[in-house]
């Protein structure tokens, strides 16, 4: 209890930041979603066929899994709120269209009746008798889907959206268990919350629960305005993948952009995603720039040539290549770092030693092995596909996610699995990062990436994150990953430590 304690005054401020980007697009799919399910459930009602249609697919609907219905939109809508809040709309009809229907269906055919004999219109015998009536059973579905928001709006996290999903990702990344269990905490007691003040409604009249919802819209209509005016005019979005090492890397951007320029607002978005969502942000300017390397641009991101390819496989520098191509798509990569954080087959050095085991060569010799790893690692080329193709390797593959893999090798459960050259866990757990003797994985440098014509708007960022070109050691970058990951330091102060101790960042007075 003390850990959670002191994580919970540590992280207070981000935690009141992410429960209000959780609450607000909570609040907003419910609402969308009441405003589709509630009418269309009143339209349906007499038309039964069209009824058990409409309840069949929602139900359909609300059985897809909630990230492939999220991977499936981010083509379409992109990343950040847009496909989170369509997703959350998705699994909110059911329960809000099924209760409506039911309810109004369910109603006492004397009432329906009486209401005739008075000679009550269609609309009139609605409000007036119908809804009243119903209006119980209905709240009792809007309260089960508020349940199912919160929850599930904690995975709009893996694609930008924030809210309490964040919290939770970051302390299943950096292994603080206090940080996750608080995440989670805050999402299970918002929930419980919004089925507490939900629950009052079902005991209000139906023109006061309109009254309420009318309320919350035009709350969220003048907050949006306020956010509207008041939100900097000059805002720089960083944005970085999971893991210590984007999180230092974008906190030193972070603090050479505003030395190099005080006045610029800069907002940070770390473990926001995986490479292809922070490329896609990038195309569709939801951020302005994103650490990436090298050989993930060449094997992942752009189309090289063959002549290309062989030189990368040969050991050339790939950054001219990536460089030269990005420029076609609009894109720059600036001038890279030092440090090589290359792919890495990673096995434990008992398990090494035991079947004198130096090479991934060597590791293609046993069979029936258990691998854990990442699901991006899995799909790549230069990931377990050319594992493949060129060792020959053949594993058992269990895909996890990449925070757990360290912990799950170290335990035994699995024999093999992925790193990079740069990772602490390789010295924290006495892991072997095994030879890559046929040379699959190329070399891997990180720059900032970014549009061209952001680059040519803002030469003085530009200027600012090149003097990280050709700095950080392997060695150095692996300290500082040991520090956030092992010592529980902050990305952001083990970032400042690093540039100040560089003479890359002057210290305040």
């Amino acid at each position: 209890m003390k850990d959670v304690w002191q994580t919970f005054l540590d992280q207070r401020g981000a935690l009141v930041q992410q429960l209000g980007q959780h609450i607000e697009l909570s609040l907003l799919a419910l609402l969308v979603a009441v405003v589709i399910a509630v009418p269309l459930a009143i339209w349906a009602q007499p038309h039964k066929r069209a009824a058990n249609f409409l309840l069949q697919l929602t139900g359909i609907l609300q059985t897809i899994p909630s990230l492939a219905v999220l991977g499936l939109l981010i083509p379409l809508v992109g990343i950040g709120n847009p496909p989170t809040l369509i997703a959350l709309v998705i699994y909110a009809l059911l329960p809000i269209f099924q209760n409506t229907y039911v309810g109004l269906d369910e109603i006492d055919p004397a009432y329906k009746e009486a209401a005739e004999a008075f000679g009550m219109s269609r609309w009139r015998k609605l409000v007036k008798v119908e809804l009243p009536l119903a209006m119980p059973v209905i709240i009792g579905g809007i309260r089960t889907a508020m349940v199912l928001i919160i929850g599930t709006a904690t995975l709009g996290a893996f694609i930008g959206a924030g809210g309490l999903g964040t919290m939770i990702m970051t302390g299943i990344n950096a292994n603080i268990p206090a940080m996750t269990f608080i995440g989670a905490l805050a999402a299970a007691l918002l929930a419980l919350a919004f089925s507490a003040g939900l629950s009052v409604l079902q005991k209000l009249r139906w023109r006061q629960v309109l009254l309420v919802l009318g309320a919350v819209v035009v709350g969220f209509g003048g907050y949006g305005v306020y956010q509207a005016v008041a939100a900097p005019k000059d805002e720089i979005v960083i944005a970085g993948k999971m893991g210590s090492e984007p999180s230092i890397l974008i906190n030193m951007y972070k603090l050479l952009i505003q030395q190099a320029d005080p006045s610029v607002q800069v907002t940070l978005k770390p473990n926001f995603g995986q490479t292809s969502f922070l490329y896609s942000a990038v195309q569709n300017d939801k951020i302005d720039l994103y650490p990436e390397f090298t050989g993930t641009v060449v094997t992942s991101l752009v189309k090289p040539s063959k002549a290309q390819n062989a030189a990368i496989a040969a050991g050339s520098d790939s950054y001219p290549i990536a460089k030269s191509l990005l420029n076609k798509e609009g894109l720059t990569l600036l001038t890279p770092m030092k440090y090589n954080n290359t792919y890495a087959v990673v096995v434990t050095q008992a398990f090494a030693k035991a079947h004198n085991i130096k090479t991934i060569s060597d590791l293609a010799r046993e069979r029936g092995l258990i691998a854990g790893f990442d699901v991006e690692f899995n799909n790549r080329q230069d990931g377990y596909k050319g594992l493949q193709k060129l060792y020959g390797l053949s594993l058992n593959v269990k895909t996890m996610s990449p925070d757990l893999r360290y912990s799950v090798i170290h335990s035994g459960k699995i024999q093999v699995t992925d790193g990079y050259s740069t990772d602490s866990q390789i010295r924290q757990y006495n892991l072997l990062a095994l030879q890559d003797d046929k040379k699959l994985f190329p070399i891997y440098q990180g720059a900032p990436l970014m549009k061209a014509s952001f680059a040519a708007k803002h030469p003085a960022l530009v200027k600012a994150l090149n003097k990280l070109g050709g700095r950080i050691t392997e060695t150095q970058m692996q300290k500082m990953n040991y520090e956030v990951n092992v010592q529980k330091r902050s990305a952001a102060s083990v970032a400042k430590a690093f540039l100040l101790k560089q003479g890359l960042l002057k210290e305040a007075k």
